[in-house]
């Protein structure tokens, strides 16, 4: 059987290993394929591929990018984006800056009640250019001994509604997926209906399939069997592609590589897609 996991992270932004031993794990997991897709970078894939051609395991560029629609946060997965000047790379940029304006605000806040945050601590995590995310917070917060894990910082202080959250800017999902097709990429759209983020609105799908979505991720830890089959219904009803991927992060969450996989039909849809 052909296993290809389509969604995990790495050190770049919220996971925990470098992107070298993702490649690893995901060989000593059984892997075939597997799709590094840190968010709104592609800093990790010339380390990624240079792992994955040692270890023999076939690596499918990609990126999670963020998106908003009504205040709401949608995440959208792209293969094989082409990573030069383009209207996805103006976009990523945007992002990044919005980020980095965003965590930087957020230490400031929550360091007047927890002092172990700052924007000093932060970059002692990793290099400057880092996707920065609450992840990276949440493990100031954990190493000081306030909260048990990211789950818990997350449902509490770096919750939306905590008085020290700070939003982001995103661009709109159908223009994202524009962009992505723009740059040469298939666009999937990541956790749709997650049981623990914002789920995505039918009138929000129209306008992405209008723009030229490729598929969406059903089979995902945060979707229950109800969520999987509005999923199925939507696929069905605009000829979309469905996917699988366990949004492996490493030691900061539970998913477990191979968890969850996308077909070798699709995978070789995707390919052909972006004319690979």
């Amino acid at each position: 059987m052909f296993r290809f996991d389509a969604h995990v992270h790495s050190v770049v932004s919220d996971g925990t290993e470098s992107p070298a031993q993702v490649m690893e794990a995901a060989a000593h997991a059984g892997l075939d394929a597997v799709a590094l897709t840190d968010h709104d970078t592609f800093e990790g894939l010339a380390a990624a591929h240079e792992a994955a051609e040692r270890v023999g395991i076939e690596l499918v560029p990609g990126v999670e990018l963020s998106t908003k629609v009504g205040g709401v946060s949608l995440h959208m997965l792209a293969y094989y984006p082409a990573q030069g000047p383009s209207p996805l790379r103006d976009l990523m940029e945007r992002i990044r800056q919005s980020r980095l304006l965003r965590i930087q605000e957020m230490a400031g806040r929550l360091g007047v009640d927890y002092p172990e945050v700052s924007w000093e601590a932060l970059q002692e995590l990793g290099e400057d250019d880092k996707s920065w995310g609450r992840p990276h917070l949440a493990d100031l917060l954990v190493g000081g001994g306030h909260f048990h894990d990211r789950a818990e910082a997350f449902q509490t202080v770096l919750h939306p509604h905590s008085p020290y959250y700070v939003r982001q800017w995103s661009p709109a999902p159908e223009d994202m997926v524009r962009a992505v097709r723009d740059a040469g990429g298939v666009p999937v759209m990541a956790h749709p209906q997650s049981n623990r983020r914002g789920k995505m609105e039918e009138e929000t799908l129209e306008r992405m399939v209008e723009a030229g979505l490729f598929g969406l991720e059903r089979d995902h830890r945060e979707h229950d069997q109800a969520a999987r089959a509005q999923i199925d219904q939507w696929a069905r009803r605009w000829g979309l592609a469905v996917t699988g991927g366990s949004d492996y992060h490493g030691l900061g969450k539970p998913n477990r590589l191979g968890e969850n996989l996308t077909s070798e039909e699709v995978f070789a849809q995707i390919k052909r897609e972006a004319g690979r």
